[in-house]
């Protein structure tokens, strides 16, 4: 233990800005490699569920605001900010599960891949994130667009409890009958939940067994009769299929911070329980009747989570540069993605993408009942600026600018867990229904009515 920390009372290290070590820290608190100018005056890293508690009262007693970190994916940065205490739960990153049950108990920075392959060996599964180095922390706190959620609905549906430490320092039981305001909050809140979650009691899925895709690619300029197959396509799909249209370069896994020739993908995973029932379901993709011909095809591979995680990171590589944005519409993809296809076409880096996941989530009810995350609308859309080269810095992030400028007119409101909350004051309130924002902000008075917790990032 250090000096920092016998002094603050916590057994994790306690960096002060200034210190040896506080440089890196800050840097580690980010995923991406683009690091806003934000400097906490403390950064934390809790070695068990006690810092917490510590923390908040090392806060109050200095008059700190704190922010949280668990895996750091947010891509505009959110858990860093100018003054105040970052707390970094990232070192929490235990589980307990329960195959009898079919439930697990998980602290905030357990990695969401690591998880689901420790599950598949129970036979059981969970909706993780797609991206195999995201924590579940920060992404069931903001709803949770993960594998298969189209069956099982967005990854906070599956939250049964949670285990939040207050303002006030009290450890709190949070379930749908106890404490029912502040569990309602913390499944979708994402960046702006006014508490500490140091544990999720979460309801498992059986693993399915058998899983498949198919994918067709074809040249940018077909993008709207690609758009308007795929998704009357997908109406005749099980919910079990998880299909999204790419809009990507060429052999992007080989591409450079360059342009380069311009594609759209439609890609389709039935997750299955055996061969037979995966083929089954993606049948309807079988037959494109588009006069566009396909510059490839692969119909029906079996695939698995592995595998899957492995093309997620041919997406999301390690050890880049990101700026990202979300649109939520009631327009169709077709033209939402004409409108990003031509800015996408003048995209500075061979890395970027643009993604539209087609029925992201489960319209089940009883899978969108009591919590704070909201489907904004019928179509999804989520550009990426990707790059490598500092020095490419402001053509990207203006580039993404200005993609979204082309759609924003369409748009419903924003997912919390991608927006870019720095692009306008607005993004974090036109996340969530007005009622629910309304909610979100009396909830904040009742439980942090001092504000010791940072607000939504809006600069």
């Amino acid at each position: 233990m250090s000096e920092h920390s016998r002094r603050s009372g916590t057994e994790g290290p306690f960096l002060r800005r200034g210190d040896a070590d506080y440089e890196t820290a800050r840097a580690r608190a980010l995923w991406n490699e683009l690091k806003p100018d934000r400097h906490p005056d403390v950064i934390v890293r809790a070695a068990c569920e006690r810092d917490v508690q510590e923390v908040l009262r090392l806060a109050v007693s200095r008059g700190l605001q704190l922010a949280v970190r668990a895996g750091g994916h947010s891509w505009c940065g959110s858990p860093l900010r100018d003054g105040g205490i970052l707390l970094d739960l990232s070192g929490l990153d235990q589980w307990e599960i329960d195959v009898e049950s079919a439930t697990a108990t998980v602290q905030p920075g357990v990695i969401g891949s690591r998880f689901a392959m420790e599950l598949a060996r129970h036979e059981l599964a969970f909706p993780t994130g797609h991206c195999p180095t995201v924590a579940l922390g920060g992404y069931l706190l903001s709803g949770g667009l993960g594998w298969n959620s189209g069956l099982w609905g967005v990854g906070c549906a599956s939250v049964l409890e949670i285990t939040a430490v207050t303002a006030d320092g009290e450890v709190l039981r949070c379930t749908e009958e106890e404490n029912p305001g502040l569990f309602w909050a913390a499944r979708g809140a994402g960046p702006g939940f006014f508490a500490v979650v140091t544990r999720f009691r979460l309801r498992l899925q059986p693993r399915p067994t058998a899983l498949a895709t198919t994918s067709y690619v074809f040249p940018l300029a077909a993008v709207g009769p690609v758009a308007d197959w795929a998704t009357e396509t997908a109406r005749e799909l099980p919910a079990n299929v998880e299909l999204s249209l790419l809009l990507a370069t060429e052999d992007a896994s080989g591409a450079t911070d360059g342009p380069g020739p311009k594609v759209v993908v439609v890609t389709a995973t039935a997750f299955a329980n055996s061969r037979t029932e995966a083929v089954g379901a993606l049948h309807p993709l079988r037959s494109c009747p588009l006069s566009e011909r396909p510059l490839s095809r692969r119909l029906d591979e079996p695939t698995s989570l592995a595998v899957l995680y492995d093309a997620s990171m041919d997406l999301w590589p390690e050890k880049h540069r990101y700026t990202a944005d979300t649109l939520w519409s009631y327009e169709d993809y077709a033209l939402l993605l004409a409108e990003l296809g031509d800015a996408f076409a003048k995209a500075p880096s061979g890395k970027s993408i643009v993604l539209a996941p087609v029925s992201p989530v489960s319209q089940q009810d009883e899978l969108l009942r009591n919590m704070a995350f909201s489907v904004l609308g019928e179509s999804y859309v989520v550009p990426y600026a990707v790059w490598a080269d500092p020095a490419q810095d402001d053509v990207n992030v203006r580039w993404l600018r200005d993609a979204m400028h082309a759609v924003e007119p369409f748009g419903t409101g924003h997912y919390i867990a991608e927006a870019d909350l720095t692009a306008d004051p607005s993004r974090a309130r036109r996340s969530f229904t007005a009622a629910d924002w309304d909610r979100l902000q009396s909830l904040r008075a009742e439980y942090d009515p001092q504000g010791l917790f940072f607000p939504y990032l809006s600069a």
